[in-house]
């Protein structure tokens, strides 16, 4: 296991289970801290620390010296080769290596050739743990030779002709820098017209009586050795002619239509194109195949030379330069080739392992042509290295496993092309140490109630310890729930109380030891100031008095100052301080202020202010006060670079005195018309020194302010320009954040127009790796907010500093701030997924941690998919409704609420990081055990006789698992409304049709009606009906509803009213009626049965076919006929029992039991609706059954299917599918009958 110690901080949810931290689950090598004591007792491979360049040009007139640091315990021994075989410098007096030191010192000043000495050079420091070796040392001397001798002819042209003066400096190392002057060392001017080629010759477009002159002189500049040499004057003389011939351009160089360049990555690609015509031609550049990189690109030498900076592979292609004038237009194709020496995607870093423990050295480089990679062990190829059984080569890779203490060397990884070569050195430096605590025992820290307090604990080992942290001399193990531990060791209570008062002991240990420390924590109480100082408005020479009452804990020493205007109060003895407040007598003008009361511990300060205006004393009568007059007669004097003085003359203060003056200021050259606060002076004062800053256009202007308020603003002062400086300050919000996988996206604030103290403002940006030992690389980008680096490696952390620049300089040294490239998707999935079925609705899972190296981004956590298997018939869906939660850090287990009992369901993990999903684990599927079922979706009662009644009936929509029986219980209801005995009757499961038998003739029944599985009962539904009345008493068995054929007819009513009147009824005949919803497909309410009046006997005739005996009876039938319809409609009016108040003082008999006894998303029965009646029907007179949903949803737990839980179970993630409440089905209804919702129809 490699180990790594990082200031990570980790926190876990206050709710989840105590956990103890051990801080050995990070997957990197382990880093020895910079402790001295630390570093005195551990062996360490030697390591290269300082070298002389790869490319080491010399000065021939002073020593060599040729540098090799390095570190290692013990201290490395040094040797050097030259030219590839063993450099005895103990043989040659000239050469003397620096003592403790690899350094070598050639004393060619006191004799010797510097020729003598040039080579390759290779340096290794060498201790019993390896052996490093440094890059190849290329030694050269400088040099600069002279120009040859040559005779040059006067050069005489006519006006308006091309030239070329040649240059040709002598070839020196490294090469020199060419300038054109004359005699007086002056630079000659240049011009669109005239200018210098990149290979040092002067162009002349066309030439002009003005060019003649004797003295155009080629210098050359060698600054290695501080040089210049000199070509022989060039004699030029130009012709005038009459009239000069127009002509198109041609080019100067280069020549033909096309030419090929071929750069390396990295270095800057010059491309020039000069021509000649008349008139001068100007110069324009193209890309042919793309745009020109807006960021790093620059124009120079008049637009003549296109340079790319950082030139990368993706800057190849043609580029074409245009030269046109008045005349015409020509072009010039080069082809350009990017090149690339090898660089690092991924350089070797040091590993420090335990005895047994595993790891890899990994070296990556890219380039092209692609670098070949090839290994050395202690200097000596890998090949011809002693065999070490503990490693194995695979490629770019070495992987080691149960390393043991021989284990130890360096390793060498060099990558190399044509172009160059990469040179690392990396060392296993295999450890077996005890726990060491480096922090200081028996630390005393104090802090301030509710504020965190952070108990340090630094340590080492190898193996890497764990840290536990103990309150007490004998107190359990902190844990989580209240504390947070990092991973350095350190302790941090977040909010300290006084109950965290003690002593703390952090406990270190691995396989070799335990180390511990005692830490003593104490908490203070907070300081307060309990009354501050007011606001005061006194008349001058009264006396004003501020109050400062201060509470601090009692073991503090508090002080107590008093300030004016934030500096000290006036050395005068009209203000005197006592121990709770400040007094002032004979108040003055210039006493107005603010007036802070600071109270200071050791550990904290707060502070209270208060302000005092000065007021003139009333006058009789009173003067009118009001604000200021303008001040005027501005006038700016002492003008300097950084300073002016602005001088003013007040206006009137309109009786009450000016306290102070503000000063405002305008940038005509950056923002015209916009006024900023410069400075505030005493309204005693009429002058201020003022500070300005470079490259300002500045106008000024003032106002008074008394205690009424401030005046309007004077005119505005004449205006001055200040010179151009250097920036004094760099951009803010510089952020490194990578958009790919393979880049680095650099951004930050630009500076505004007013801090770039000049013009041409620019940015340095730097940037390296920051674990390597890379140099920095930097760009010059124009005025932007953002550069963009390719090519980098995935999630590397970089150090990165942005430095303005202007025409005149640098701004001071950047901070430096750390920053990522770009994340990528990780490439491994969780491993090891288990799953615990808790109960039918809630399922734990568990999985192993992704290694941290393949998330390659920031963790963001670890996510859920799980679906439940699809039925045969549902496997024609195309789209399977996948649920997911998410849990967020590195948690390594959750909860799945919610899940349906009696299910099989499937699941894998994902890790998550900034870029997106890692690859999903392999499916684990596991089943919920039974649970109780849903109620019956619907329950009917159809033909109804005089003593049965047959129940009718749907399964329960969500069984839940095998039903094993129904269980019906019923009761009768008597005429007064009262309850008879509670009967209960089992069912078979199988049956959804079941008859009473044996039951009372004209009695209504409530049923109440429920199924059951192993675990227990579900939810119940009732209803309510009648058996049919007494055939002697109301209808004979041939005169009955629905003996005919005859259609249902229908009547529609307002769905307002709560009764209606049936007209053109038959006599003595049979009705069956019904009431029903329009448009509420489904619902309709049980039937009732009654009778319009009993027909006539046949024997008796002769009583009928009397008239009056005829109008009698049709009264007495018109009058049942009424009593039936009012008895009908007081029904479906939901006063279905006269006496409402007995009904709702019925007791239930017995409670519906609770789903489950673990309680964990449990299904529920309303108590109040579903238990069996004692004394009183409450079920709605529409016969509604409804339907109780006990069915669980997630959206019932958190925030829709968007809520969260914790580990513990309560939802963190998100659904894919957003679970919806069972419909109402058959006779059931979501709500009781209303007068709002009455039905619409009778059916």
């Amino acid at each position: 296991m490699q180990l790594k110690i990082m200031p990570k901080k980790k926190r876990l949810s206050a709710g989840r289970v105590p956990l103890i931290l051990f801080l050995c689950q990070t997957i990197s090598a382990l880093e020895v801290p910079l402790d001295p004591k630390l570093l005195e007792d551990l062996v360490q491979p030697p390591t290269i620390t300082h070298q002389s360049p790869k490319d080491y040009i010399i000065d021939p007139r002073e020593n060599i010296v040729i540098q090799c640091e390095a570190k290692g315990k013990p201290p490395p021994s040094f040797s050097w080769t030259r030219n590839g075989t063993h450099f005895d410098i103990d043989k040659d007096p000239l050469v003397t290596m620096k003592p403790d030191s690899g350094t070598l010192i050639i004393n060619i000043m006191s004799e010797g050739k510097a020729e003598t000495y040039e080579g390759v050079y290779q340096c290794t420091a060498r201790n019993e743990r390896g052996a490093a070796i440094s890059n190849n040392i290329v030694i050269r001397p400088s040099r600069s030779p002279l120009w040859t001798k040559e005779k040059l002819e006067p050069i005489t042209l006519q006006n308006g002709q091309p030239l070329v003066l040649p240059c040709r400096p002598p070839i020196g190392l490294p090469p020199a820098i060419i300038f054109w002057m004359d005699n007086s060392f002056q630079r000659l001017p240049q011009s669109e017209r005239v200018s210098q080629g990149l290979n040092g010759d002067l162009y002349f477009s066309n030439v002009l009586p003005e060019d003649t002159r004797e003295d155009y002189i080629c210098y050359a500049r060698f600054n290695h050795t501080q040089t210049i040499q000199q070509k022989q004057p060039i004699s030029l003389k130009v012709i005038s002619a009459k009239s000069s011939r127009e002509r198109p351009p041609t080019f100067l160089t280069p020549e033909g239509n096309a030419s090929h360049k071929e750069e390396l990555r990295g270095n800057v690609l010059s491309l020039e194109c000069i021509a000649e015509g008349l008139p001068t031609p100007l110069i324009y550049w193209i890309k042919e195949d793309g745009t020109l990189p807006t960021n790093r690109t620059v124009y120079r030498n008049f637009q003549k030379t296109l340079q790319i900076i950082q030139v990368s592979e993706a800057d190849s292609g043609n580029y074409q330069c245009i030269a046109k004038n008045a005349l015409g237009a020509i072009h010039h194709t080069i082809s350009v080739t990017v090149k690339a020496a090898p660089y690092w995607i991924m350089a070797p870093q040091n590993l420090v392992l335990s005895p047994g423990e595993d790891g890899t050295l990994i070296c990556r480089a890219n380039g092209n042509p692609k670098p070949r990679i090839s290994w050395l062990t202690n200097g000596v190829p890998i090949e011809i290295a002693p065999d070490d059984p503990s490693r194995r080569i695979d490629g770019d890779t070495i992987i080691f496993s149960n390393v043991q203490e021989r284990s130890s060397a360096v390793y060498q990884c060099n990558a190399s092309n044509e172009y160059g070569y990469l040179l690392a050195n990396a060392f296993v430096n295999v450890l077996a140490e005890p726990p060491r605590i480096l922090t200081s025992a028996n630390t005393l820290y104090q802090v301030i109630a509710n504020r965190p307090a952070f108990l340090d604990c630094a340590f080492f080992g190898s193996p890497l310890p764990t840290i536990e942290w103990f309150k007490g001399a004998k107190g359990s193990a902190l844990h989580e729930d209240i504390y947070v531990f990092h991973e350095n060791g350190t302790l941090e209570i977040p909010v300290a109380q006084k109950d965290n008062t003690g002593t703390y002991t952090c406990v270190a240990r691995n396989k070799l030891g335990t180390a511990k420390n005692e830490v003593h924590v104490e908490v203070k109480d907070p300081t307060r100031i309990i009354e501050q100082p007011e606001y005061a408005v006194v008349q001058r020479g009264s006396t004003v008095s501020f109050e400062c009452r201060v509470k601090h804990d009692h073991t503090l020493i508090a002080t107590v100052t008093w300030l004016k205007d934030n500096g000290e109060l006036p050395n005068d003895e009209r203000f005197t301080v006592a121990k709770d407040h400040l007094v002032v007598t004979d108040v003055r003008d210039d006493d107005g202020g603010t007036y802070t009361c600071v109270a200071n511990t050791t550990l904290d300060d707060v502070s209270a202010s208060a302000v005092l205006s000065v007021v003139a004393p009333t006058p009789t009568p009173a003067p009118i006060y009001d604000v200021p007059n303008p001040p005027f007669d501005l006038e700016l004097t002492s003008q300097l670079d950084t300073s002016v003085q602005l001088s003013w003359t007040p206006g009137d203060d309109n009786n009450s005195p000016i306290t102070k003056f503000i000063i405002e200021y305008e940038d005509a050259m950056h923002e015209a018309g916009l006024w900023h606060h410069q400075a505030e002076v005493s309204g005693t004062q009429t002058t201020a020194q003022l500070k300005l800053s470079p490259y300002v256009n500045y106008s000024f202007r003032v106002m008074a302010e008394n205690s009424i308020g401030r005046s309007l603003p004077s005119e505005a002062s004449e205006q001055y320009q200040t010179k151009a400086a250097e920036p004094d300050k760099n951009p803010t919000a510089v952020e490194g954040l990578g958009s790919e996988p393979d880049n680095l996206v650099i951004t930050w604030k630009p500076l505004n127009g007013f801090e770039s103290n000049g013009p041409g403002l620019q940015y340095k940006v730097s940037w390296r790796q920051k674990d390597g030992d890379d140099e920095w690389t930097s760009v010059v980008v124009a005025n932007v907010s953002k550069y963009i680096v390719s090519g980098t490696p995935t999630f590397v952390p970089y150090l990165i500093k942005v430095q303005a620049l202007n025409v005149v300089g640098f701004a001071p040294e950047p901070a430096v701030v750390m920053g990522h490239s770009g994340e990528d998707l990780p490439m491994v999935a969780p491993g090891n997924v288990r799953v615990n079925v808790v109960n039918s609705t809630l399922a734990e899972v568990h999985w192993d941690p992704v290694p941290l190296k393949s998330i390659r981004g920031h963790l963001q956590g670890y996510r859920i998919y799980y679906w439940k298997a699809q039925s045969s018939s549902q496997r024609n869906r195309r789209h399977i409704e996948k649920k997911i939660l998410t849990f967020q850090g590195s948690k390594t287990h959750g909860m799945l609420p919610g899940l349906e009992p009696f299910s099989h369901y499937t699941l894998n993990v994902r890790v998550v990081n900034g870029k997106g999903e890692g690859p999903a684990s392999p499916d684990r599927a596991f089943s919920t055990p039974e649970g109780v079922p849903s109620a019956p979706s619907s329950l009917k009662i159809v033909n109804p006789t005089l003593d049965s009644l047959t129940l009718e009936w749907d399964p329960p929509s969500h069984p839940n698992g095998l039903l094993t029986e129904y269980t019906l219980k019923y009761q009768p209801i008597n005429s007064t409304h009262e309850l008879g005995p509670l009967i209960d009757l089992k069912i078979p499961a199988n049956k959804t049709r079941w008859t009473l038998k044996n039951l009372n003739f004209s009695t209504r029944y409530k049923f109440y009606f429920y199924a059951q599985t192993s675990v227990g009962p579900g939810s119940q539904i009732t209803e309510e009906a009648v058996t049919t009345v007494d055939e002697a008493g109301i209808l004979p068995p041939d005169v009955g509803a629905g003996k005919g054929k005859e259609e249902w007819r229908k009547e529609i009513v307002n769905g307002s009213w709560s009764f209606f009147g049936l007209k053109g009824l038959m006599p003595g005949t049979a009705y069956k009626v019904r009431v029903g919803a329009e448009g509420d497909s489904g619902f309709v309410s049980s039937e009732a049965v009654f009778e319009t009046g009993p027909a006539m006997a046949s024997r008796q005739v002769d009583i009928a076919t009397q008239g009056w005996f005829i109008g009698l009876m049709c009264a007495v039938a018109l009058l049942i006929l009424i009593l039936l319809i009012v008895c009908f409609i007081r029904r479906n009016k939901g006063g279905k029992y006269p006496v409402k108040e007995k009904e709702d003082a019925h007791a239930d008999p017995e409670i519906q039991p609770m789903k489950e006894d673990d309680g964990t998303f449990g299904e529920y029965s309303d108590a109040e609706d579903h238990k069996p009646l004692k004394k009183g029907s409450r079920t709605p007179s529409d016969r509604t059954v409804k339907k109780e949903d006990s069915d669980d949803s997630l959206v019932d737990y958190g925030e829709g299917v968007n809520g969260q839980f914790n580990e513990d179970g309560s939802f963190i993630g998100q659904y894919s599918g957003k679970k919806e409440k069972e419909p109402a089905e058959g006779n059931e209804s979501s709500e009781a009958p209303s007068p709002v919702n009455a039905m619409n129809s009778f059916v």
